[in-house]
């Protein structure tokens, strides 16, 4: 159609009545046990609300919207661990069409190709896994069958493969969470601590599940998935939270939160389809249901625009946009696209999503959640293939915390665009590390910390005796994860600690890394904390605890941050120093963690040093003495001894406690002092938490 202008447009009104699609249908009748799908029509995972109205002839209501609340309205949530007598449903059991579509393109074709439900991350919702029976029972079976999930780029990805009895594995990480401690109650609507919880518990999971995966051979055309399954063992087990749909605030995510893995969201509530970048539900409007969406991912897949921090131009689903080798088609007002209308209309909050380039995986995002918007007008625009495209219009809610606001000044601060408020010393390290570390003081006129240089290392003024000295590894080309012949892996338990990414897997009693006396390289995964700073920091001033310390750049949960420099003194020296009230920049490694830490630790084993090892940064140090206590840290410490046939070379290395956005200080617990010093006089806490103590040691 054409108006007066000769122009094409596209008249909305012709389709703002069309019903939503009631096209989620069953792959298979309830049954009291569920066999595996291998049929292309089980695959898709099941992300979306119950259907509405009626079941298709021949199909009889069925868990999870029978037995128990559907999402819509659940008044009894299942528990943590539900091993009732009717198990939980897979989450490819489901042919999606209507809410949450299952790609980009929202198609249910029967024979798809290989990029047909790629989403706009470059992943695939084509899943092949093969989850069928409740992941307990499937424990007693001698032999799994391998589950995959077919990539966008033609590749098989391994979701399963493994020897090692992951049912056992997950079982003991949940008891070390204490779940019991959660009431059913919060499976339907979350708190800040049970959202913290489940996404521990994935994140460990998944790790565990690298190392293991790591440890094998690769296979040729297969890429491995580990957040994949993690999040579908979790789903299975009903280890999730905020399972019920809602519109607006999330209880327990906050404005400013990032996640590495669209499963993240999806276990806490957040947004519920793994690769659709429209959620939405269906709300009762007289006798009929419509749409309406919830939230959106903007991950730059589409046309988007976001320019502006606060403004966002969003691209609707479909019309094979997103998938190559597919004819591009106009994309139509149905599903998400429908949903988003009938939101504009509606005036409901919507949430938003915005995915940024990760700096350290050049081929990953990281999801950062921006708050809520209002859909404030649509219109039809002619994409760059020639095609009809929708567009919404959000416009961000004023009053809510900064978030993708951070992220574009930090942005600007990087390439010289805007310069960074407050800068004392663009360098503190004055060359001493590889990546530069900023002075800030935006509070007040102090121009720094006095009588301090800055050390990246270690100084031992006197020698230490242990017999902790080893000899190291023959490995000349690195430590290999399958290797269980290298002297470093085995005394590190038979697997290396890291990821392939160099993220530390799990807290452990004491890390061995390879050392002066091992023949690997520098590069070598086993070295991690050897190499320096590999984000951007900045040391700020605080408005009432002085000096802190926070970074430019996200920081994934378990990644290094920095080691503890200084020089290394004696119990003696370090009393003497505490007697006189200065004791500020010490660390003591004899004190132990706070209870309530310590949930990177499954086995729940105690730190081990070989030896007493305190250090004073007063004079001499590296950016680890400006970090502040916290009753709720999100940075904890981990003794790692490199290996050294000449001495003891002991070191204690900081990791992130969880994931951390950017321009987010930096804490850690400065722990418990041991039972002979309990009489150490205490000093008041400033930390803020919720759960501060008052006070620290």
């Amino acid at each position: 159609m054409e108006d007066d202008d000769g122009q094409d447009y596209v008249d909305k009104s012709r389709v703002l009545n069309v019903q939503p699609l009631r096209c989620l249908a069953p792959i298979f009748p309830s049954t009291p046990s569920f066999p595996s799908f291998p049929h292309p029509q089980a695959a898709s995972p099941f992300m979306c609300p119950p259907p509405a109205g009626h079941f298709p002839p021949g199909f009889a209501s069925f868990y999870p919207f029978s037995g128990y609340p559907d999402s819509h309205n659940m008044q009894t949530p299942m528990p943590f661990g539900f091993n009732g007598s009717i198990p939980a449903v897979p989450i490819n059991s489901f042919r999606s069409g209507a809410n949450g579509d299952a790609g980009s393109s929202g198609r249910s074709s029967r024979n798809p190709g290989p990029s047909q439900y790629e989403e706009e991350d470059g992943y695939s919702d084509w899943v092949h896994v093969n989850e069928g029976e409740d992941s307990s029972k499937a424990a007693t079976k001698k032999k799994r069958i391998p589950k995959r999930v077919r990539a966008g780029s033609g590749q098989d990805i391994n979701v399963a493969s493994s020897d090692v009895d992951v049912d056992a594995m997950v079982d003991k990480i949940v008891e070390s969470f204490n779940l019991m401690d959660f009431d059913a109650f919060k499976r339907a609507d979350g708190d800040k601590d049970s959202v913290g919880y489940i996404r521990m518990i994935y994140d460990l999971l998944r790790r565990k599940l690298s190392q293991i995966e790591d440890s094998k051979e690769s296979t040729p055309g297969v890429t491995r998935r580990p957040d994949l399954r993690a999040g579908t063992i979790l789903m299975n087990k009903g280890i999730r939270t905020n399972v019920k749909k809602r519109i607006g605030v999330v209880p327990g995510v906050e404005v400013g939160d990032i996640f590495f893995f669209r499963m993240e969201m999806c276990l806490v509530g957040l947004h519920a389809p793994i690769m659709a970048g429209i959620d939405y539900m269906g709300l009762k409007v007289s006798q009929d249901e419509e749409p309406v969406a919830v939230s959106i991912v903007s991950s730059g897949g589409y046309e988007d625009n976001s320019e502006d921090a606060d403004v966002l131009v969003y691209s609707g689903q479909g019309g094979n946009i997103n998938n190559k080798g597919m004819e591009i088609t106009d994309q139509k007002l149905e599903r998400g696209n429908l949903a988003l209308e009938k939101s504009l209309h509606r005036g409901n909050e919507v949430r938003v999503i915005r995915g940024v380039k990760d700096i350290a995986n050049p081929t990953g995002k990281i999801y950062v959640y921006d708050g809520l918007y209002k859909i404030q007008e649509s219109w039809v625009d002619k994409g760059k293939s020639g095609c009809n495209v929708f567009k919404y219009k959000l416009v961000r809610l004023s009053g809510q915390p900064e978030a993708y606001t951070v992220w574009k000044s930090v942005q600007q601060w990087k390439d010289g665009s805007t310069g960074r408020v407050g800068v004392i010393s663009h360098d503190l390290t004055s060359g001493a590390e590889s990546i530069p570390v900023s002075l800030v003081n935006d509070v007040d006129d102090e121009k720094g910390p006095s009588n301090f240089t800055y050390y990246p290392g270690l100084k031992y003024l006197k020698p230490v005796n242990s017999n902790e000295s080893s000899t190291g590894c023959g490995c000349h080309g690195g430590c290999l994860a399958g290797n269980s012949s290298c002297p470093c892996i085995q005394r590190n338990g038979g697997n290396l600690p890291y990821t392939t990414n160099g993220v530390l897997v799990s807290q452990k009693p004491l890390i061995h890394e390879c050392g002066s006396s091992c023949l690997c390289p520098p590069s070598c995964k086993n070295r991690v904390c050897q190499s320096g700073l590999k984000i951007r920091l900045e040391v700020f001033k605080t408005k009432d605890k002085g000096w802190g310390l926070r970074s430019w750049d996200p920081i994934r949960s378990g990644a290094f941050i920095c080691e503890y420099a200084g020089e290394v003194i004696d119990i003696t020296s370090a009393e003497e120093l505490r007697c006189v009230n200065d004791d500020d920049y010490i660390f003591d490694a004899s004190r132990t963690n706070q209870s309530g830490e310590g949930f990177l630790n499954a086995s729940n084993e105690t730190l081990k040093i070989p030896f007493p090892l305190i250090i004073n940064a007063k004079h001499a140090g590296n950016v680890a003495r400006f970090m502040n206590h916290s009753c709720s840290p999100n940075v904890f410490w981990q003794p790692v001894l490199r290996e050294n046939s000449k001495e003891c070379d002991l070191h204690i290395a900081f990791y992130a406690y969880r994931h951390i956005p950017p321009m987010t200080e930096l804490t850690y617990s400065y722990g418990i002092v041991p039972p002979d010093r309990a009489d150490q006089r205490r000093k008041k806490c400033l930390c803020g938490s919720a759960k501060c103590l008052g006070y620290f040691y």
